[in-house]
């Protein structure tokens, strides 16, 4: 069932000059924020009301994310999030490792650039302190938005934004939320100190290890998945 319920707060962020590409990313926040989950059928009638838009404009933001990957049209049965495959999994991993650990290694930061990274570490703990699974997964994802932020190229963050709410589809899989996620808060926090140092290539190396082991994990759970409805 489509939560209908968060979108609805969504609608005055539209105004007057409501655009397909505005949509597009409301919903691609959505996926990011886990909200929405893989497989699940996207309802044009509900998301029009909640947020006041014309059955056009949200087509049209479906084909926008469509092209990003994240949503999937199926002849005569809808819109559907996609359902991400092990060779999707890689493919994120590897660009996530190009992208994220240059730009560790290349960033010169002061103490305001990493605003935004503390605040997402500390918003990691008050999720764990409240057993909040979906949100700890959150904090993480804004925590690697934040970390492509300090390049200071918008294209980069927009890239970023896609690979990660694809990567949200990703985490779906993994049956234990508190298993996966909670290790790499820390690991978050140990990269946030080796920037504060104004050490990049360790935050770099820090993070090129965390995201080879999340790799695997993520391999593996899949795996385990395919194996089972096999079976």
């Amino acid at each position: 069932m489509v939560r209908t319920h968060s979108l609805a707060a969504d609608r005055v962020l539209l105004m007057r000059t409501s655009t397909a590409e505005r949509v597009a990313a409301i919903l691609r926040a959505r996926i990011s924020e886990g909200h929405f989950q893989p497989g699940e059928r996207l309802t044009e009638e509900e998301i029009t009301e909640a947020l006041g838009v014309s059955r056009n404009t949200l087509r049209e933001a479906f084909r926008l994310l469509t092209h990003e990957r994240l949503l999937v049209h199926e002849l005569n049965r809808g819109v559907f999030v996609r359902v991400p495959d092990v060779a999707d999994l890689r493919d994120l991993y590897r660009v996530r490792k190009h992208v994220e650990c240059s730009v560790l290694r290349e960033a010169t930061v002061s103490p305001a650039d990493l605003t935004r990274l503390t605040a997402a570490v500390e918003q990691g703990k008050q999720a764990l302190r409240g057993q909040d699974w979906r949100g700890l997964g959150t904090a993480n994802i804004q925590f690697h938005e934040a970390l492509v932020a300090l390049a200071g190229s918008e294209r980069l963050a927009e890239l970023m934004r896609a690979v990660l709410a694809e990567l949200r589809l990703v985490f779906a899989v993994m049956a234990n939320a508190e298993r996966f996620h909670r290790p790499y808060l820390e690991h978050n926090e140990e990269i946030l100190v080796a920037l504060q140092s104004g050490d990049g290539d360790r935050a770099a190396e820090l993070l090129r290890s965390y995201l080879d082991d999340a790799e695997r994990q993520l391999v593996e759970a899949y795996s385990a998945n395919q194996a089972e409805q096999r079976g």
